[in-house]
């Protein structure tokens, strides 16, 4: 099994606070050449979606996008954000509570989602697929707790994602075992494109 989906190893290790994810996140903030930002362009997709929208988050980490925009969350939203990683979800309630929004916080692995059938208008999953081990599984959950008509919205990295710094680290990897992040996933786009 990968360690980018290895459970345990995500939950007591990856992601047991947001302090990995944060390093990840400044490291783009700071050299991104994308002058919109990802930010901007996931939520102007999400702003598409109705005024009064439930929407579950999958893979919310610390809710960055969240924070970075309340002030453009319609009012109708309601809106649950979860992660496999309770300390994920203690970190998106921290970066939160003070924005004066009802959100709601679970812990919640995305091959078990517990809601019941057709109950969300939209489901988010920003960079958490290539972390899933049964995928086929979490995308059968998502589809069974969308309502007829919801929406499914989700990004990922692509081949190219940190290309050099990739390069750079396999050359260097002293066991020569050095796995990139995308290699799983692109296997399984691959295999679901088939």
């Amino acid at each position: 099994m990968s360690k980018f989906t290895d459970q345990l190893f995500l939950k007591a290790d990856q992601y047991r606070d947001s302090t990995n994810l944060d390093a990840r996140v400044e490291i783009h903030r700071r050299f991104s050449t994308n002058n919109y930002g990802w930010f901007n362009w996931v939520f102007d997709a999400l702003l598409k979606l109705p005024f009064s929208s439930k929407i579950l988050e999958l893979g919310c980490g610390p809710a960055h996008l969240w924070k970075e925009y309340a002030n453009r969350i319609p009012a109708g939203w309601d809106v649950t954000l979860s992660d496999l990683s309770s300390g994920m979800v203690d970190a998106a309630w921290r970066n939160l509570v003070t924005t004066g929004r009802n959100f709601k916080f679970k812990e919640m692995d995305a091959q078990s989602i517990s809601y019941e059938d057709e109950i969300f208008d939209a489901v988010i999953a920003n960079h958490m697929l290539y972390h899933v081990p049964d995928r086929m599984k979490a995308i059968a959950e998502i589809k069974r707790v969308l309502k007829w008509g919801g929406r499914f919205i989700a990004t990922t990295v692509g081949s190219h994602h940190l290309k050099e710094m990739n390069n750079w680290l396999q050359r260097v990897s002293l066991d020569k075992s050095f796995e990139s992040m995308t290699a799983s996933f692109i296997h399984w786009k691959m295999v679901w494109s088939n």
